[in-house]
């Protein structure tokens, strides 16, 4: 059969000047309306290929039947023979008219349907609101929670946030919902780090990142790309760490809180890398950091997200004891004690005064006064063992490793507070879960 115009050419490709493309959304549609109006589920998802409908509008079929001669009847109000025929060799003036009214009604059938579906797949505004004060309670509470309790809660916050992710389309609730996801992967990742799984908590990390990029939000990416940095030189990779702070600086959106973290793990990287001078550098210039500017998750949730100055002044501790620099290692961890003693007991952070102390004894160590660093570390056993992390067991490990050192090695008090110190650690967080930290940890 030789190509020849239908009438559905004429009304189509003609008056309409539809592509194959706008045809088929227009049949989608018009099978739809009919699915609705018949009560007749099968027109659902009813579509037409291209092939079918050169071979229709070229007149290489004679007749169609069943369900797609009634899409094209409702779309066209003429018979499908009709439309399938060649067209009549009518005048100008009696070509088939186009029926402006019906594709407006049509195209505003559609237009509805398509804003109804879309509606439907919205969340309540309650939801998304119980989803944000979950997450700020979550971090907020961090510090004083064991690190597994932290990590279940958040594994089933993620998966609330991955669940309501595939039933919205509304735009703006996506990047909220984008934006929780990554907060609740950056909090597993720290979890999964206290508990000494050092693989899980990179990949929680890069997922927080990702989020982060997805939803356009320059703080999450930076608090991602400074926890990285904390994992890279925890595994030995202390210049990839410096590079990844750097990284973590250009996102945009960044307080002086996030700013400040950033710093002090770049300090300590360089303390890894063994640089005093650029450490101490790094240290120098975020404790004259004049504190200007916040941002939403650093400062407006806080939490684990923040960096205090008792929290800053721990970390400073860590980067000066890594240069074997006693005093200034214990200027900065009594600074955290100080800190941490004029708070009352209920906003104290535990962890990061045992984690203090730890490094002040090593300090003190270093300096020779091992009765010094005895007083130092015995407060610590009053932590709960299942809130003995990671960070904090590192820093037992180099105490103990200094108790092995002339001149005290062979002192009676070094030898049973190694022994006291081999037990504290057996009895950590991460030793009962079996996952065990290694290397250049030295807190996060």
């Amino acid at each position: 059969m030789t190509n020849t115009k239908t009438l559905l050419w004429v009304l189509v490709a003609e008056q309409r000047h539809w592509s194959y493309k706008d045809f088929e959304r227009a049949f989608a549609a018009a099978a739809t309306d009919l699915a609705k109006r018949l009560g007749d589920r099968h027109f659902n998802n009813l579509t037409v290929s291209e092939p079918t409908f050169r071979r229709w509008t070229a007149g290489r079929v004679g007749r169609t039947a069943g369900r797609s001669a009634q899409v094209l009847e409702h779309m066209f109000h003429r018979t499908a023979a009709s439309l399938l025929a060649p067209a009549p060799s009518l005048a100008s003036n009696e070509q088939p008219q186009y029926n402006l009214e019906s594709d407006i009604a049509m195209t505003a059938r559609d237009a509805s349907d398509h804003a109804f579906a879309l509606a439907s797949q919205s969340l309540p505004g309650m939801s998304l609101e119980q989803l944000r004060d979950d997450l700020v309670h979550l971090a907020r509470t961090y510090d004083r929670r064991p690190p597994f309790d932290v990590f279940r809660e958040g594994k089933m916050l993620r998966a609330n946030v991955a669940d309501l992710l595939d039933r919205t389309q509304i735009p703006a609730q996506r990047q909220d919902l984008l934006i929780i996801a990554g907060q609740a992967a950056a909090l597993l990742a720290m979890s999964a780090f206290d508990l000494g799984s050092l693989g899980s908590a990179t990949r929680l990390a890069r997922s927080a990142a990702i989020y982060g990029e997805a939803a356009r939000f320059g703080p999450l990416q930076a608090f991602a790309g400074g926890t990285l940095a904390v994992l890279a030189y925890w595994d030995g990779r202390p210049a990839e760490a410096v590079q990844l702070v750097r990284q973590a600086k250009l996102h945009p959106g960044i307080g002086a809180a996030a700013r400040a973290r950033l710093g002090s793990i770049e300090a300590r990287a360089y303390g890894h890398l063994g640089d005093a001078a650029r450490a101490q550098r790094a240290v120098q210039a975020f404790l004259n950091d004049d504190w200007e500017g916040v941002d939403d998750l650093h400062d407006g949730i806080g939490g684990e997200f923040h960096h205090d100055a008792a929290r800053l002044a721990r970390s400073y501790g860590t980067t000066f004891l890594l240069l074997s620099d006693g005093a200034g290692a214990q200027e900065h961890t009594t600074r955290v004690l100080t800190l941490q003693s004029a708070l009352p007991a209920s906003k104290r952070t535990p962890r990061i005064e045992a984690e203090a102390r730890a490094d002040c004894a090593a300090a003190l160590l270093l300096t020779g006064d091992l009765d010094g660093a005895v007083e130092m570390l015995k407060p610590i056993a009053a932590l709960p063992p299942d809130r003995r992390i990671a960070g904090l067991v590192e820093r037992i490990r180099r105490v103990r490793g200094l108790l092995t050192e002339d001149p005290i090695r062979t002192s009676a008090v070094a030898i049973s507070l190694g022994e006291d110190l081999e037990e504290y650690v057996r009895a950590s967080a991460p030793r009962q879960l079996g996952t065990g930290a290694t290397r250049l940890a030295l807190g996060n």
